[in-house]
């Protein structure tokens, strides 16, 4: 797996919306659970853990 990992803005670039509606999949429980949490508590995901939920995700335009 991969050593880079996402905030909420390459997810939002990624699936073509604002951070700020990527925050709020996470508050509503859309967005997968963080891979990792920095030592300052901002969330961050694997790549492959966002892809992988873009493929299941039922209003997937991709």
């Amino acid at each position: 797996m991969s050593t880079e990992l996402w905030s909420y803005r390459e997810i939002a670039a990624h699936i073509g919306v604002q951070p700020e509606t990527v925050k709020s999949y996470r508050r509503q429980g859309i967005l997968p659970a963080p891979d990792v949490v920095t030592s300052f508590g901002q969330p961050r995901w694997y790549p492959e853990t966002i892809r992988a939920w873009v493929r299941r995700r039922p209003h997937n335009r991709r």
